[in-house]
């Protein structure tokens, strides 16, 4: 989320991804502004709450128990210290894991740009696809977006996204295509959940439905997102690579065109067999990465496992190709050093994300938002109460970014809903999943989509106004799919 400049990688002192001042300002701004928001909130909302009970080791509501409770008024100087208590509140790891993620990803991606083993890597992709860069553009989209559908494999395919945004300059586009290929595919494929377990899996088991039943449905809405996001895509890169000032950010891409261009592919016979031995290394650190993601992706005790590890293990495979390619152990450790301060003002920017949930849940509002968006689905004609589950979801996912922390939070609330206005189960099931999934690339509270885009020269301004039109899209075949799924009586119940 930068205008950040890249300096040569023979400069060895400066990591690509630095987070620029003006656009760290910028982010800043927006967040303090949403604190401010949500703190003003917690004086203007009563504190309310539900009972709650355990249900297979997980805390949910019981609908139906919503009362007004006595709770300390929140005071302003916490508003502002919600950052710092976001690390010592309930949760924290969660706070905790994503800024060593972000710091490891930095100091690997670094070490990988300093030793030019990621030209090295990538020019292997480029020379075998330069031909049929589109084709290679429509895999790379497809298997994000059913990674996340299928198997809710979302923020431990973060990392993918600084190597899919140089690709795409190697091929001749800019940062918003790569980001369109990684960061916009894996989130439009989480909202367009097929058997994704943290979104359907946990929303229908809540509502008593059988396991991932009604997914033809789903199927045909991911095709059509698919092509929708294909589409989208593919049609900026043209226009870059029509004429390259019409990007959005060509002027914060200057710096990566000169070092990143089709230009800047090292000669196909120039790798040396250090260097194939640092890929190989990287490669296999991957790997194994992957394949514990991949394999626990249905476990959600050993999913909670793969973004530690994905992290643990992208800072080995970076270190370990750094020493293979030669770069000697103080050259690893100042590339390492380098990228993990710039990823500093990153880490401030996250804390600040998550602490607007923090200040909303501190201050005893979360439960009484979401009585008040029930009460206004009550009593409402089917066709009105589907649309308004979708924006009800909306709204929490702004507040509350875990799908299925959302899922427990608000299907025993929706579920006997939906029985009272006339709509499914399947039917509130599928538009809790479509409210959880685009919106995350929309909200600043989101810490995922402020990592990705600290990740590259984007600023959030500019995405916001990318990506605005797609999720104008997005909203409208959404609800056209929910008012499909009313009329047929979308089930099996």
């Amino acid at each position: 989320m930068s205008d950040s400049r890249t300096t040569p990688t023979s400069s060895g002192n400066r990591s690509m991804i630095r987070i620029g001042l003006r656009a760290f300002v910028l982010a800043f701004c927006i967040l303090i502004g949403l604190m401010i928001i949500s703190g003003v909130l917690t004086r203007i909302v009563p504190p309310g709450q539900y009972e709650r009970t355990v249900t297979d080791g997980r805390v949910v509501i019981v609908p139906g128990t919503f009362r007004v409770v006595e709770h300390p008024t929140l005071p302003v100087w916490r508003w502002f210290t919600a950052p710092v208590e976001v690390l010592f509140a309930e949760g924290s790891i969660v706070a905790i894991t994503i800024i060593i993620f972000l710091i490891f990803v930095g100091a690997s991606f670094t070490v990988l740009e300093h030793g030019r083993i990621l030209h090295a890597l990538l020019a292997v992709v480029v020379r075998r696809f330069r031909d049929n860069r589109y084709a290679l553009m429509a895999v790379v989209i497809f298997f994000f977006m059913s990674v996340a559908a299928v198997l809710g494999v979302y923020e431990s395919m973060v990392p993918l996204i600084v190597f899919i945004v140089p690709l795409a300059h190697f091929l001749g586009w800019d940062s918003l295509t790569g980001l369109g290929m990684s960061l916009l595919a894996m989130a439009f494929g989480f909202g367009a959940a097929v058997t994704n377990p943290f979104t359907i899996g946990v929303a229908q088991r809540i509502a008593e439905l059988p396991l991932f039943s009604g997914a033809w449905l789903r199927v045909l809405f991911f095709l059509l997102v698919y092509a929708c996001v294909l589409w989208f895509v593919a049609r900026h890169a043209r226009k870059v690579e029509a004429d390259p000032t019409r990007s959005p950010v060509y002027r914060e891409d200057q710096a990566l065109r000169a070092s990143l261009g089709p230009d800047a592919l090292p000669p196909e016979d120039a790798m040396s067999s250090a260097m194939k031995r640092a890929i190989i290394w990287f490669a296999g650190a991957m790997g194994v990465a992957f394949l514990f993601v991949f394999a626990t992706a249905r476990n959600p005790v050993l999913s909670d496992l793969a973004f530690p590890l994905m992290a643990l293990l992208l800072l080995a495979g970076g270190v370990g190709a750094g020493l293979f390619a030669g770069m000697g152990t103080r050259g690893v450790a100042r590339s390492v050093g380098s990228g993990a301060l710039a990823m500093l003002p990153g880490v401030v920017l996250v804390l600040m994300s998550l602490s607007v949930r923090h200040i909303v849940q501190t201050g005893g509002i979360t439960d009484t938002i979401l009585h008040a968006a029930a009460g206004v689905i009550e009593g409402r004609p089917p066709l009105v109460a589907a649309v308004l589950i979708y924006a009800v979801t909306l709204v929490m996912n702004f507040f509350i970014g875990s799908a299925s922390a959302k899922a427990f939070l608000m299907m025993p609330i929706l579920t006997p809903l939906a029985d009272i206005v006339g709509i499914t189960r399947q039917t509130a099931v599928l538009a809790f999943g479509f409210g959880d999934g685009f919106s995350n690339m929309l909200y600043p509270s989101n810490a995922l989509l402020l990592i990705g885009l600290g990740f590259t020269v984007v600023s959030y301004p500019k995405w916001i106004a990318w990506t605005i039109g797609l999720q104008a899209v997005m909203f409208l075949v959404s609800i056209l799919f929910l008012f499909l799924a009313v009329a047929i009586g979308y089930g099996p119940f």
